[in-house]
């Protein structure tokens, strides 16, 4: 199985949070990732491309494998910080 999704990653809660917020109001997710995020994701709307098991860190994965395509995540913490992710894609 391959996966399809776009993040924003942030180092503070709060600001995940707020970000989240706004996207679930109808800010573009894009746009948000590209001010916010401090991914090199950012360049590309925060899309992460297709990937498959193993190569994610496990809560981020376990994530997406939980959420249905189009779908905003509740906050992910991982060792490297917080993440919104969009699940765009799912083969």
């Amino acid at each position: 199985m391959e996966f399809r999704a776009s993040h924003i990653l942030v180092k503070d809660r709060k600001l995940a949070e707020d970000l989240r917020k706004r996207i679930l109001g109808g800010a573009n997710f894009a746009s948000l990732a590209r001010d916010f995020s401090t991914c090199s994701s950012k360049s590309k709307g925060g899309d992460l491309g297709w990937f498959g098991e193993g190569a994610m860190v496990a809560p981020f994965e376990q994530a997406v494998k939980r959420m249905s395509v189009g779908a905003i995540s509740p906050i992910v913490p991982t060792k490297f910080g917080f993440h919104i992710i969009k699940k765009t894609g799912s083969r």
